[in-house]
Protein backbone atom coordinates (compact mmCIF):
# COMPACT_ATOMS: atom_id res chain seq x y z
CA UNK A 1 0.00 0.00 0.00
CA UNK A 2 1.44 3.36 -1.35
CA UNK A 3 1.43 6.56 1.85
CA UNK A 4 1.17 9.78 0.57
CA UNK A 5 3.91 12.31 1.80
CA UNK A 6 2.52 15.44 2.81
CA UNK A 7 4.42 18.38 2.66
CA UNK A 8 5.52 19.98 5.60
CA UNK A 9 3.09 22.86 7.26
CA UNK A 10 3.90 25.72 8.84
CA UNK A 11 1.22 26.19 11.98
CA UNK A 12 1.02 29.81 12.09
CA UNK A 13 -0.45 29.74 8.58
CA UNK A 14 -1.42 26.47 7.55
CA UNK A 15 0.40 26.90 4.39
CA UNK A 16 2.97 24.55 2.98
CA UNK A 17 6.76 25.74 4.36
CA UNK A 18 8.12 24.42 1.30
CA UNK A 19 5.95 25.50 -1.73
CA UNK A 20 7.21 26.62 -4.90
CA UNK A 21 5.05 29.64 -4.97
CA UNK A 22 4.12 29.16 -8.54
CA UNK A 23 1.48 32.29 -8.56
CA UNK A 24 3.95 34.28 -5.51
CA UNK A 25 4.85 38.14 -6.82
CA UNK A 26 9.03 38.22 -6.60
CA UNK A 27 8.56 41.23 -4.55
CA UNK A 28 6.60 39.92 -2.25
CA UNK A 29 8.82 36.65 -1.91
CA UNK A 30 11.59 39.15 -1.22
CA UNK A 31 9.78 41.54 0.75
CA UNK A 32 9.05 38.49 3.40
CA UNK A 33 12.52 37.20 3.07
CA UNK A 34 13.68 40.83 4.30
CA UNK A 35 11.37 40.61 7.15
CA UNK A 36 12.07 37.09 8.28
CA UNK A 37 16.52 38.48 7.52
CA UNK A 38 15.37 41.39 9.55
CA UNK A 39 13.70 39.87 12.52
CA UNK A 40 16.91 37.26 12.79
CA UNK A 41 19.20 40.33 13.44
CA UNK A 42 16.78 41.72 15.86
CA UNK A 43 16.58 38.23 17.78
CA UNK A 44 12.89 38.32 17.71
CA UNK A 45 10.38 34.94 17.85
CA UNK A 46 7.52 35.68 14.99
CA UNK A 47 4.77 36.04 17.96
CA UNK A 48 6.78 39.06 19.64
CA UNK A 49 7.47 40.79 16.11
CA UNK A 50 3.65 40.21 15.80
CA UNK A 51 2.32 41.77 19.00
CA UNK A 52 4.91 44.84 18.48
CA UNK A 53 3.78 45.13 15.09
CA UNK A 54 0.11 44.98 15.99
CA UNK A 55 -0.87 42.34 13.81
CA UNK A 56 -1.63 38.70 13.74
CA UNK A 57 0.78 35.74 13.64
CA UNK A 58 -1.46 34.37 10.84
CA UNK A 59 -0.80 37.56 8.98
CA UNK A 60 2.91 38.44 9.33
CA UNK A 61 3.86 34.71 9.00
CA UNK A 62 1.56 35.08 5.24
CA UNK A 63 4.05 38.08 4.83
CA UNK A 64 7.05 36.40 5.39
CA UNK A 65 6.40 33.44 3.02
CA UNK A 66 5.32 35.81 0.22
CA UNK A 67 1.36 35.31 -0.11
CA UNK A 68 0.77 38.35 2.05
CA UNK A 69 -0.19 41.39 0.10
CA UNK A 70 -0.05 43.73 3.05
CA UNK A 71 -1.19 47.87 3.25
CA UNK A 72 1.81 50.50 3.26
CA UNK A 73 0.35 50.78 7.31
CA UNK A 74 0.85 47.45 8.50
CA UNK A 75 4.43 47.50 6.53
CA UNK A 76 4.79 50.66 8.33
CA UNK A 77 4.31 49.00 11.42
CA UNK A 78 6.54 46.24 10.59
CA UNK A 79 8.96 48.37 10.20
CA UNK A 80 9.16 50.47 13.40
CA UNK A 81 8.33 47.03 15.34
CA UNK A 82 12.05 45.62 13.36
CA UNK A 83 13.26 49.64 13.74
CA UNK A 84 14.35 49.40 10.48
CA UNK A 85 12.82 52.12 8.00
CA UNK A 86 10.32 51.32 5.80
CA UNK A 87 12.87 51.70 2.84
CA UNK A 88 15.06 48.85 4.41
CA UNK A 89 12.45 46.72 4.70
CA UNK A 90 11.16 47.29 0.92
CA UNK A 91 14.71 46.49 -0.09
CA UNK A 92 16.14 50.62 -1.01
CA UNK A 93 19.73 49.81 -2.25
CA UNK A 94 20.98 51.90 0.50
CA UNK A 95 20.25 48.94 2.78
CA UNK A 96 21.67 45.84 1.73
CA UNK A 97 24.88 45.71 3.50
CA UNK A 98 26.24 47.01 6.99
CA UNK A 99 28.26 49.38 5.27
CA UNK A 100 25.68 51.02 3.68
CA UNK A 101 23.56 50.72 6.90
CA UNK A 102 26.54 52.42 8.35
CA UNK A 103 27.20 55.01 6.44
CA UNK A 104 23.09 55.85 6.42
CA UNK A 105 22.87 56.26 10.09
CA UNK A 106 26.27 58.68 10.10
CA UNK A 107 24.11 61.33 7.38
CA UNK A 108 21.05 61.04 9.15
CA UNK A 109 20.26 64.11 10.56
CA UNK A 110 22.98 65.83 8.97
CA UNK A 111 22.36 69.73 7.55
CA UNK A 112 22.62 70.59 3.91
CA UNK A 113 25.62 72.25 4.21
CA UNK A 114 27.58 68.93 5.49
CA UNK A 115 25.63 66.93 3.25
CA UNK A 116 26.98 69.09 0.69
CA UNK A 117 30.51 68.59 2.30
CA UNK A 118 30.70 64.82 2.27
CA UNK A 119 28.96 64.49 -1.34
CA UNK A 120 32.20 66.57 -2.59
CA UNK A 121 34.31 64.86 -0.46
CA UNK A 122 32.97 60.96 -1.97
CA UNK A 123 33.29 62.27 -5.58
CA UNK A 124 36.93 63.04 -4.66
CA UNK A 125 37.76 59.84 -3.31
CA UNK A 126 35.93 58.11 -5.91
CA UNK A 127 37.39 59.85 -9.10
CA UNK A 128 34.16 61.04 -9.97
CA UNK A 129 34.77 64.44 -9.50
CA UNK A 130 33.65 67.19 -6.86
CA UNK A 131 32.54 70.43 -6.35
CA UNK A 132 34.85 72.72 -8.70
CA UNK A 133 37.15 75.52 -7.38
CA UNK A 134 37.11 73.51 -3.97
CA UNK A 135 40.05 71.90 -2.07
CA UNK A 136 42.72 73.62 -4.90
CA UNK A 137 40.99 71.57 -7.85
CA UNK A 138 40.42 73.59 -10.69
CA UNK A 139 37.22 75.20 -11.74
CA UNK A 140 34.93 73.43 -15.22
CA UNK A 141 35.17 76.03 -17.89
CA UNK A 142 32.27 74.10 -19.03
CA UNK A 143 29.20 76.29 -18.29
CA UNK A 144 26.11 74.47 -17.49
CA UNK A 145 22.75 76.38 -17.71
CA UNK A 146 19.82 74.60 -15.50
CA UNK A 147 16.46 75.71 -14.75
CA UNK A 148 12.86 75.31 -16.16
CA UNK A 149 11.67 75.89 -19.57
CA UNK A 150 11.73 79.23 -20.47
CA UNK A 151 14.33 80.69 -18.23
CA UNK A 152 16.32 81.60 -21.03
CA UNK A 153 18.98 79.14 -21.39
CA UNK A 154 19.00 78.86 -25.01
CA UNK A 155 18.86 82.98 -25.70
CA UNK A 156 21.62 83.41 -22.65
CA UNK A 157 23.46 80.15 -23.74
CA UNK A 158 24.61 81.62 -27.24
CA UNK A 159 25.38 85.08 -26.28
CA UNK A 160 27.77 83.68 -23.60
CA UNK A 161 29.25 81.41 -25.66
CA UNK A 162 29.96 83.97 -28.02
CA UNK A 163 31.07 86.02 -25.45
CA UNK A 164 33.91 83.75 -24.18
CA UNK A 165 34.16 82.27 -27.48
CA UNK A 166 33.16 78.86 -26.29
CA UNK A 167 31.49 76.36 -27.96
CA UNK A 168 27.59 76.24 -27.44
CA UNK A 169 25.71 72.91 -27.07
CA UNK A 170 22.23 72.80 -26.31
CA UNK A 171 21.53 69.44 -25.31
CA UNK A 172 18.39 68.71 -26.33
CA UNK A 173 19.49 69.30 -29.87
CA UNK A 174 21.77 66.69 -29.31
CA UNK A 175 20.06 64.11 -27.24
CA UNK A 176 17.64 64.42 -30.73
CA UNK A 177 20.58 63.29 -32.65
CA UNK A 178 21.46 60.21 -30.99
CA UNK A 179 17.69 59.13 -31.02
CA UNK A 180 17.10 60.32 -34.33
CA UNK A 181 13.82 61.39 -33.59
CA UNK A 182 12.12 64.23 -31.67
CA UNK A 183 12.16 64.71 -27.41
CA UNK A 184 8.57 64.48 -28.36
CA UNK A 185 8.87 61.10 -30.15
CA UNK A 186 11.37 59.56 -27.82
CA UNK A 187 8.91 59.62 -24.76
CA UNK A 188 6.17 58.68 -26.91
CA UNK A 189 8.05 55.60 -28.51
CA UNK A 190 10.17 54.68 -26.47
CA UNK A 191 9.44 55.78 -22.53
CA UNK A 192 10.43 58.48 -20.44
CA UNK A 193 13.07 55.97 -19.46
CA UNK A 194 15.13 55.71 -22.67
CA UNK A 195 14.63 59.43 -22.76
CA UNK A 196 16.82 59.73 -19.88
CA UNK A 197 19.42 57.02 -21.02
CA UNK A 198 19.61 59.35 -24.13
CA UNK A 199 19.89 62.57 -21.80
CA UNK A 200 22.76 60.81 -20.10
CA UNK A 201 24.64 59.75 -22.96
CA UNK A 202 24.53 63.39 -24.74
CA UNK A 203 25.92 65.03 -21.58
CA UNK A 204 28.62 62.35 -21.43
CA UNK A 205 29.82 63.07 -24.68
CA UNK A 206 29.43 66.63 -24.41
CA UNK A 207 31.93 66.60 -21.46
CA UNK A 208 34.18 64.35 -23.35
CA UNK A 209 34.53 66.20 -26.11
CA UNK A 210 34.25 69.89 -24.92
CA UNK A 211 36.87 71.16 -22.02
CA UNK A 212 35.21 74.58 -22.73
CA UNK A 213 31.72 75.02 -23.78
CA UNK A 214 28.41 76.69 -22.67
CA UNK A 215 25.88 74.26 -22.42
CA UNK A 216 22.05 74.83 -22.19
CA UNK A 217 20.46 71.36 -20.08
CA UNK A 218 17.06 70.58 -20.44
CA UNK A 219 14.76 71.66 -17.24
CA UNK A 220 14.43 68.16 -16.26
CA UNK A 221 17.75 67.50 -16.45
CA UNK A 222 18.00 67.23 -12.35
CA UNK A 223 15.28 64.16 -12.14
CA UNK A 224 18.11 61.53 -13.11
CA UNK A 225 20.11 61.81 -10.19
CA UNK A 226 23.34 60.00 -11.70
CA UNK A 227 22.90 62.89 -14.77
CA UNK A 228 22.82 65.59 -12.32
CA UNK A 229 25.94 64.36 -10.26
CA UNK A 230 27.64 64.15 -13.65
CA UNK A 231 26.83 67.61 -14.37
CA UNK A 232 27.85 68.69 -11.06
CA UNK A 233 31.47 66.87 -10.92
CA UNK A 234 32.67 68.49 -14.47
CA UNK A 235 30.42 71.52 -14.73
CA UNK A 236 30.57 75.16 -13.78
CA UNK A 237 26.70 75.37 -13.04
CA UNK A 238 24.28 78.51 -13.42
CA UNK A 239 20.47 78.11 -12.37
CA UNK A 240 18.82 80.75 -14.20
CA UNK A 241 15.66 81.18 -12.36
CA UNK A 242 12.63 83.10 -13.45
CA UNK A 243 8.86 83.62 -12.23
CA UNK A 244 6.10 81.22 -13.13
CA UNK A 245 4.41 84.18 -15.14
CA UNK A 246 7.00 84.49 -17.07
CA UNK A 247 8.21 80.97 -17.12
CA UNK A 248 4.83 80.68 -18.69
CA UNK A 249 4.92 83.52 -21.15
CA UNK A 250 8.20 82.60 -22.81
CA UNK A 251 7.45 79.22 -23.06
CA UNK A 252 4.09 79.73 -25.03
CA UNK A 253 6.11 82.46 -27.23
CA UNK A 254 7.99 79.52 -28.29
CA UNK A 255 4.57 77.53 -29.11
CA UNK A 256 5.61 74.79 -27.05
CA UNK A 257 3.72 73.79 -23.70
CA UNK A 258 5.00 70.59 -23.15
CA UNK A 259 4.35 69.40 -20.41
CA UNK A 260 0.90 71.55 -19.52
CA UNK A 261 -0.47 71.19 -23.04
CA UNK A 262 -4.63 70.55 -22.95
CA UNK A 263 -4.30 71.33 -19.28
CA UNK A 264 -6.55 73.53 -17.37
CA UNK A 265 -4.45 73.83 -14.61
CA UNK A 266 -1.33 74.66 -16.75
CA UNK A 267 -0.08 77.48 -14.09
CA UNK A 268 -0.48 75.27 -11.20
CA UNK A 269 1.58 72.55 -13.16
CA UNK A 270 4.15 75.21 -13.90
CA UNK A 271 4.37 75.74 -10.54
CA UNK A 272 4.35 72.34 -8.91
CA UNK A 273 7.52 71.08 -11.40
CA UNK A 274 9.29 74.42 -10.25
CA UNK A 275 8.75 73.80 -6.56
CA UNK A 276 9.97 70.00 -7.23
CA UNK A 277 12.90 71.11 -8.92
CA UNK A 278 13.51 74.35 -7.50
CA UNK A 279 15.91 72.03 -4.63
CA UNK A 280 18.01 70.42 -7.19
CA UNK A 281 18.80 73.59 -9.62
CA UNK A 282 19.76 75.56 -6.16
CA UNK A 283 22.54 73.39 -6.16
CA UNK A 284 24.21 75.04 -8.95
CA UNK A 285 27.15 77.59 -7.82
CA UNK A 286 25.59 80.88 -9.36
CA UNK A 287 21.94 81.71 -9.25
CA UNK A 288 20.62 84.92 -11.70
CA UNK A 289 16.90 85.62 -12.11
CA UNK A 290 16.31 86.59 -15.23
CA UNK A 291 12.70 88.24 -14.65
CA UNK A 292 14.17 90.75 -12.20
CA UNK A 293 15.62 93.20 -15.30
CA UNK A 294 15.47 93.09 -19.44
CA UNK A 295 17.34 90.17 -21.29
CA UNK A 296 20.54 93.26 -21.98
CA UNK A 297 21.25 93.46 -18.15
CA UNK A 298 20.62 90.01 -17.59
CA UNK A 299 22.95 89.55 -19.79
CA UNK A 300 25.60 91.79 -18.64
CA UNK A 301 25.11 90.43 -15.06
CA UNK A 302 25.83 86.25 -16.13
CA UNK A 303 29.02 87.77 -18.39
CA UNK A 304 30.17 89.51 -15.37
CA UNK A 305 29.82 86.85 -12.66
CA UNK A 306 30.50 83.90 -14.80
CA UNK A 307 34.20 85.76 -15.99
CA UNK A 308 34.58 86.21 -12.47
CA UNK A 309 34.20 82.90 -11.25
CA UNK A 310 36.21 81.59 -13.77
CA UNK A 311 38.83 84.08 -13.20
CA UNK A 312 38.95 85.83 -16.62
CA UNK A 313 38.94 89.46 -17.36
CA UNK A 314 35.70 91.13 -17.26
CA UNK A 315 35.72 93.13 -20.28
CA UNK A 316 32.89 95.24 -21.58
CA UNK A 317 30.07 93.60 -24.15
Amino acid sequence: MSSTILPEVDPATALPADDAGEHKHPFLVALGERVRALRARRGMTRKALAAAADVSERHLANLEYGVGNASILILLNVAQALQCSLAELLGDVTTRSPEWLLIRELLEQRDEATLHRVRVAVGELLGTGGAHGQGGSARSARIALVGLRGAGKSALGAMLAEDLGFPFVELSREIEQFAGCSISEIQALYGQNAYRRYERRALEEAIQIHPEAVIATPGGIVSDAATFNLLLAHCTTVWLKADPEDHMKRVLAQGDTRPMAASREAMQDLKSILAGRAAFYSKAELHIDTSAQPLAQTFALLRLQVRELLGLPAKQA
